[in-house]
């Protein structure tokens, strides 16, 4: 990774103020919420089409970017005809089958568009609690951003652990990946 440009910019916020434009690599966590219009059950295009446009220009700065997204359930459940309010497990782990596809087709075309490869990563809270998974996870994800692929790693909402395998997996605890 090579050092990232100064771009003069900062940010407004006065605990932030720069912080971004130094930052060597960013997490970006997407919920289910900003993503799939609750209505439709589908992708909101124009709002991922901007972020990855975003995302784009901090590559361009230097910054390596890992995704983490939400909305393989949201995707899934209009598909199978599951109606709002609360699912089954059983329904939630089919409605995540269907949507999972959908979601990566998505992450795929939309950063294709701007000639970045996705890599899409699915865990299990066995990643990172066991020691030879968690570090197979790691150099994975390494080689992936040494490559210059985008990371997106689904966090599952129908395990309950899921988020704290997340910050496990991209270092928000332990500052694990390298």
């Amino acid at each position: 990774m090579t050092e990232r440009k100064d771009t003069g910019r900062s940010n407004s916020g006065p605990s932030n103020s720069g912080r971004l434009d130094r930052a060597r690599r960013i997490v970006v966590k997407v919920g289910s919420a900003l993503l799939v219009d609750q209505k439709t059950g589908t992708i909101k295009s124009a709002w991922l089409s901007s972020l990855v446009d975003d995302i784009a220009a901090l590559r361009v700065e230097g910054a390596e970017i890992i995704l983490v997204s939400s909305g393989a359930i949201a995707l899934g459940r209009r598909n199978l005809g599951f109606g709002t309010g609360k699912l089954a497990l059983a329904q939630s782990q089919a409605a995540a089958a269907v949507g999972q596809i959908a979601l990566a087709q998505a992450w795929t075309e939309v950063l294709r568009a701007r000639n970045i490869v996705a890599a899409q990563v699915l865990v299990t809270p066995d990643d990172t609690e066991v020691r030879r998974r968690h570090l197979n996870a790691r150099a994975t994800l390494s080689t992936l951003l040494a490559q210059g692929a985008i990371p997106v790693i689904n966090e599952n909402d129908m395990l309950q652990r899921q988020r704290s395998v997340m910050a496990t997996m991209i270092g928000w605890r332990r500052g694990s990946l390298p």
